[in-house]
């Protein structure tokens, strides 16, 4: 009996694990291209877009826009930024979790952070 509990939790287990998706280059060309991102990273309110051009926009709730450059880093399967301020980052896996994304530093210097995409460019705030 004690077996086949150890199974089972395994089992549960193994699927939970199979349900994280971790996107490729490709997955993650498709998904930002074009697209707004919107979360809150470590407590601030931002929608970030990514133009075909590689040209992004991150506007931040209350604060100037930032105008910026996108890649994605084929061989490591990561999204790159670059900042006036700041050279090409060391990037961001995507990873997709019981339907939900999840920017997650590959510097492991932030805990993965939750997004959601909005068709086109949406940086316009709503007030609420």
């Amino acid at each position: 009996m004690k077996q086949l509990a150890f199974i089972l939790l395994m089992s549960v287990h193994g699927f939970a694990m199979a349900a994280d998706k971790t996107l490729t280059a490709a997955e993650i060309v498709e998904l930002l291209t074009g697209n707004t991102a919107v979360g809150t990273w470590i407590d601030h309110e931002y929608r970030q877009y990514f133009d075909e051009d590689g040209q992004t926009i991150y506007a931040q709730k209350g604060q100037r826009s930032s105008l910026g450059r996108w890649r994605v880093n084929r061989t490591r399967d990561h999204y790159e930024s670059w900042w006036q301020r700041s050279d090409w980052g060391a990037g961001f896996s995507i990873t997709v979790k019981d339907g939900v994304y999840y920017w997650v530093s590959s510097t492991g210097s932030t805990e993965p952070q939750a997004f959601e995409i909005l068709e086109g460019s949406q940086l316009v705030f709503e007030e609420k």
